[in-house]
């Protein structure tokens, strides 16, 4: 709500700014994961997909769970604005995401075009993923939005 009504968001740095308590009685246990997605989906598109021209066309860089959930709980203009799927897995590079009507292609990141969703969980790759984003010189904000 913050953002949609034109606060915005900054990355600091140092201690955290929320601790999260675990409890069995948390709400989060009785939160759908899909239900969370789609409301976090929905924000993303309207904050970014629809409010910027340079993202008439974008690339999700992750062509596994997280990027295959992202591209279903868009709305249907959000997936025809995909341009590709981009990963590192030579066993999904050159195939084809399909999903319903959709067919999007999986490239190498190296040939994907900005700008990115990115659909990878920091801190799961030993440092390759986040290597790989800083090698292409993109701009937080700008050529790419970090999703997961």
């Amino acid at each position: 709500a913050h953002v949609a009504r034109g606060g915005s968001l900054h990355r600091v740095g140092g201690s955290p700014l929320v601790v999260y308590r675990y409890h069995a009685a948390a709400v989060t246990h009785a939160t759908p994961r899909a239900l969370l997605l789609r409301h976090r989906t929905a924000a993303l598109e309207a904050a970014v997909l629809s409010a910027h021209p340079s993202w008439a066309r974008f690339t999700i860089w992750g062509a596994g769970r997280d990027g295959r959930d992202f591209f279903k709980a868009m709305s249907e203009d959000g997936k025809r604005r995909v341009a590709a799927f981009c990963d590192v897995d030579p066993k999904k590079i050159g195939s084809k995401y399909i999903y319903e009507a959709h067919r999007v292609p999986i490239v190498h990141f190296r040939e994907a075009q900005p700008p990115f969703v990115l659909c990878v969980a920091l801190g799961r790759t030993g440092g390759a993923f986040e290597a790989n984003v800083t090698s292409l010189g993109l701009r937080e904000g700008l050529d790419y939005y970090h999703f997961c």
